[in-house]
């Protein structure tokens, strides 16, 4: 099968598993409900399952192109926004908005996770280009280090203000939430998924080093600024609206690329799907394990991931 056939029969299946995600949940809608026109299977529908199915897709895409775009950066196949203490910044830009900021709303939290996400992620891509690290294991651990570090600082601050239990609570990735009127800023992930199938190409470059680069006319720093800045917006608003979910960009491209190769420019859109469909089923196991209750996603997300993340140890071992 040619990519572009792959790319087709994986729509297919995201649209088969979507669909279905639709009918399951505490709220039972029957498909035949839907067919007679019931304004409660519809209401349900509309401002519950469709919201919540189009943050799934949007934050799976996001998260998945993120990993790619900071493996290619960083030179390293383990990088991503929870191992490089992005997830941590912007868990604790979102709390600071919390206290200090209440009255902006979603989106001052937004702005907050944005420019903590983006200042420490940049310091960290700065502190990797100076010690020169080799080991490709080492880097994720130093992400690790430095984002327990960052957790920490964030766990004291919600202590002393006494919001250790719903920090907890609002940063666990959760879905069940979601509806019409407070998801809508998972929007911005569109753009930023086109952008950067327009720059795949330039990441790639850059992901070589800054003198191969510099030699084929393109600015170094300039591009590394454009992909922590991507990076940084899509992890800031899907901490907003959904909490933190890990492993979707660290297993979704290296599975990817073990694959379909390292051209990220064909590979992309594949990464972005398979993110999108992998959140959809550990949402609908979720949904299914203790039915009709639901267990959070970051749960599933993170047993899952982290059971794919040990194959793909594993693979790169025997290789």
């Amino acid at each position: 099968m040619t990519v572009k056939s792959q790319l087709l029969f994986l729509i297919l299946i995201t649209l088969i598993f979507a669909f279905s995600s639709l009918f399951l949940g505490v709220a039972e809608v029957p498909f035949q409900a839907l067919i007679n026109g019931s304004q409660d299977a519809w209401f349900t529908v509309l401002t519950s399952r469709i919201p919540r199915l189009f943050s799934l897709i949007l934050a799976g895409a996001g998260l998945a192109v993120c990993g790619v775009i900071l493996q290619q950066v960083v030179q390293n196949k383990f990088a991503e926004p929870a191992t490089i203490g992005g997830l941590d910044a912007a868990k604790l830009g979102v709390l600071i908005a919390v206290i200090q900021w209440p009255e902006f709303g979603i989106q001052g939290k937004a702005l907050s996770a944005l420019l903590f996400c983006l200042l420490t992620s940049s310091f960290f891509v700065l502190f990797l280009r100076q010690i020169r690290i080799k080991s490709t294991i080492l880097v994720p651990v130093l992400g690790l280090m430095y984002g327990s570090v960052l957790s920490a600082i964030a766990n004291f601050y919600a202590y002393q203000n006494n919001l250790m239990q719903n920090m907890q609570a609002w940063l666990l990735g959760d879905f069940s939430k979601v509806i019409q009127g407070n998801y809508e800023v998972l929007y911005f992930i569109l753009p930023i998924v086109i952008i950067a199938y327009i720059f795949a190409q330039r990441f790639s470059i850059i992901g070589m080093g800054e003198s191969v680069a510099t030699s084929l006319g393109l600015n170094y720093f300039a591009m590394m600024s454009i992909a922590l800045f991507i990076v940084s917006l899509c992890v800031a608003t899907i901490m907003v609206t959904v909490g933190s979910l890990p492993f979707v960009g660290l297993v979704i491209p290296n599975l990817v690329a073990i694959r379909y190769g390292d051209n990220i420019q064909k590979t992309l859109p594949l990464s972005a799907l398979y993110g999108a469909l992998f959140l959809i089923i550990c949402d609908i196991i979720g949904r299914l394990i203790i039915y009709p209750f639901e267990i959070p996603i970051g749960l599933t997300s993170g047993g899952i991931g982290g059971l794919l993340f040990l194959l793909i140890l594993k693979k790169v071992k025997q290789q």
